[in-house]
This record gives C-alpha cells, structure tokens and sequence, in this order.
C-alpha cells in the first residue's frame, strides 16, 4: 500500500511514530478496512458515527476491531496535538501487517475541500461503469481508486457516478449521490450502497425539512428527467452537479439542495460548537 500520511507524526497502535518511516505501509498484508474523517477547529466531526461504521465494515466482512473507541478518540487527539493540525482529514485504517497482527493506524491525508466556485457553479460528472461486492463494507481497493482517478483526469470531472450491469446509478466513486425530482430526493437504498455520514445526517435534515426521500436506484436513461442533483460526503458537505457526462443540470438553483445545503451545514456547526463548549 502506498504511503499516505502526511505532517511530521502518524499514530500506530497508540504509540507516536514519524511519518518518513514508511516501512510499515509496505507491509500491509490485506486491503485495509477505513474511515475518513474531517477535522474541523480541532474537532474531529461525527467522531461516534464514523467509528459505528467501521466497526459495522468490520463485522460485514468477519474482522473485529481490537481497538477501542476511547482508545481511538485518544490517538485521534494525540495525532492533532502533536501535529498541531486542527483543519485536515485524519484517516484510520486497521489492518493485518507482516509481523505485528492487527494493527490500527492513524494519520492525516492530503486533504482537498471544494473551494465556493465549485458550490456557485456545480461540478462535471461522469459515468463510470462498476459494481461493488460488498457496498455496505468500506474496504480500501487501489486498483479501483486508480482507474477512477485516470477516468476522472481524462474528462476533467471532479466525480464518477457508478453505473450498475442493469444501468442503475446507486452511488459515486467516492460519496453518496442524490437526484431531485420536482419536489423529492431519490437516492439508493441503503442495501445498494455505502451509508455515508453526511448521507445519514441529510436524511435527518429532510425529515425537520419534510422533504420527502425516495430510497429508490435512478436509471442512466432518467438522467434526463431530473431537476437536480448532488454528492455528499466528508469533504465535500453538499456539492451540487451542474452535468453528468453531456447531460446538463441547474442543480445550483434548485430549491431543495439550497434547503438540504443549509441544513446540513448548521449540523455541522451545531456538532462543532458541542464539542467546543
């Protein structure tokens, strides 16, 4: 696995150690299972649901995290601490390395946040023909990254969005997608696909919104029906698509995503100021 952590510190296993010893990236034995979480002014946001999820990625797939939750919050604030960085993504990864068991890293990343033009003029998609063996479980794949990532270069797109064998779009490479039409969401069910953070905490401002979510798969031949669309995820919050593919989409006018856009951020603030206090 290709080394990845950035800043002077990484945490391994509770135990500070620098990030130009590389080494222990290179003897990753197993895809790793992972999560990736923002920090924002020191706080690290949804800290609880983040790791709920990785324990359930754990349990999709039979690999028990010997780590605890305590325990993970600690390194997370170690890593911060020690790095004094209190506005990137930290990742965690856990693991089977050559010669040590289990072992649970934690590290920042290179981290990209979407500057305002992207949210005031939407984003290029594309679509991008793959499936998941097991969507529910967030399990690094290279190979995969990779060819999206060339994909992407290619058509000068910030996203793809996965297209299924019988045509039906359940998610993007990377985040969750959501598609308006006239008043309502439509989205994956949660079966189909990974069950993002910032999907879970949209699902929540629509219900106070009473903005009603269809957990139904869009066809590629609906594409052009729809009013709107949108990516969630860590680092990007709420971003509208403005196309997928030739397909144009006036997502950033659109009633609905200014509302979910709105709503979600105050979460957002509210979960930060929380923790702050």
């Amino acid at each position: 696995m290709k080394a990845e952590a950035i800043k002077d510190y990484l945490v391994v296993n509770g135990r500070l150690e620098p990030t130009s010893n590389t080494e222990i990236f290179e003897r990753i034995e197993k895809p790793p299972i992972y999560e990736v979480i923002r920090v924002i002014d020191g706080v690290p946001l949804f800290l609880e649901d983040h790791l709920d999820r990785m324990k359930e990625s754990a349990r999709l797939i039979d690999y028990p995290i010997e780590r605890k939750d305590k325990e993970i919050e600690e390194d997370i604030r170690q890593l911060i601490d020690k790095n004094g960085a209190k506005n990137l993504n930290v990742k965690l990864i856990c693991t089977d390395v050559e010669g040590m068991g289990q072992v649970f890293l934690v590290y920042f990343i290179k981290s990209f946040y979407p500057p305002e033009e992207y949210y005031k003029k939407g984003i290029h998609t594309i679509l991008f023909h793959y499936e998941r063996e097991n969507p529910n479980a967030k399990v690094q794949m290279s190979s995969f990254r990779e060819e999206v990532a060339k994909k992407l270069e290619e058509n000068n797109a910030f996203e793809a969005l996965l297209v299924n064998k019988d045509g039906y779009i359940p998610e993007g490479s990377r985040s969750n997608i959501f598609f308006v039409k006239e008043d309502k969401l439509y989205t994956a069910p949660k079966g189909d696909v990974l069950l993002g953070i910032t999907r879970k905490y949209i699902f929540k401002v629509c219900q106070e919104l009473k903005i009603e979510i269809v957990e139904e798969n869009i066809h590629r031949d609906e594409l052009v029906k729809l009013d709107g669309a949108f990516m969630s995820g860590t680092s990007v919050n709420v971003l509208p698509i403005s196309s997928i593919d030739d397909i144009k989409l006036n997502s950033v006018n659109n009633k609905i995503i200014k509302e979910v856009n709105r709503g979600y951020v105050n979460k957002m603030k509210a979960y930060i100021e929380g923790k702050t206090l």
